[in-house]
């Protein structure tokens, strides 16, 4: 597993607009169906990597969390399923059903969402205002597989504070870091 960092792009652009299948109950859902009055959360994810794996249980605490507080959220993911036959999308619905995700999760067979997002690796997330600008990317928190650093969620909470706040993004943002998006030959 190689580790990727998320592509660090400007703060202000406008969330580029999908429309993609949900697994979980197998309806189309596009951007204006999940996006929060307050602010929206993307995260590109999966099934089979083990820094998603790590970190699928903050991601639900947040999003149960911040839901209520017109925070919407979707999870993405845009793997080649040919060659990451895990990443299926029967396989992404039986992983949000066992993990109760409290978000759809979307297939983006073309792999052209992931491409709108410059997403680079799972996971990998997106912060964007009531405004859809984008507000903050980058990592959940410090905590990776093996490094024993705790699980909490804390760069996308402050971010998120921050902007039901009404205040400035950080200045200083990190970039999240995984496996690399499987793309397609």
């Amino acid at each position: 597993m190689a580790l990727t960092e998320s592509k660090m792009i400007s703060l202000g652009i406008k969330a580029p607009e999908f429309s993609l299948p949900n697994t979980v109950d197998n309806s189309i859902k596009s951007w204006k169906d999940i996006k929060g009055s307050n602010g929206t959360v993307v995260m590109f994810l999966c099934n089979h990597c083990p820094y998603v794996i790590h970190v699928n249980s903050e991601l639900i605490k947040i999003a149960n969390e911040y839901s209520s507080k017109g925070i919407g959220f979707v999870a993405i993911s845009s793997n080649d399923v040919v060659n990451y036959p895990d990443d299926t999308p029967d396989k992404m619905k039986l992983v949000a059903k066992v993990l109760m995700y409290p978000f759809p999760y979307l297939y983006d067979e073309s792999q052209d969402v992931a491409k709108a997002y410059n997403a680079a690796c799972t996971p990998d997330l997106y912060l964007f205002n009531g405004e859809e600008k984008l507000y903050y990317r980058g990592r959940l928190d410090e905590s990776r597989p093996g490094n024993q650093k705790p699980l909490t969620g804390k760069d996308l909470r402050l971010a998120l504070e921050l902007l039901l706040r009404g205040e400035k993004p950080l200045e200083k943002q990190y970039p999240g870091a995984g496996c690399n998006i499987k793309w397609k030959q």
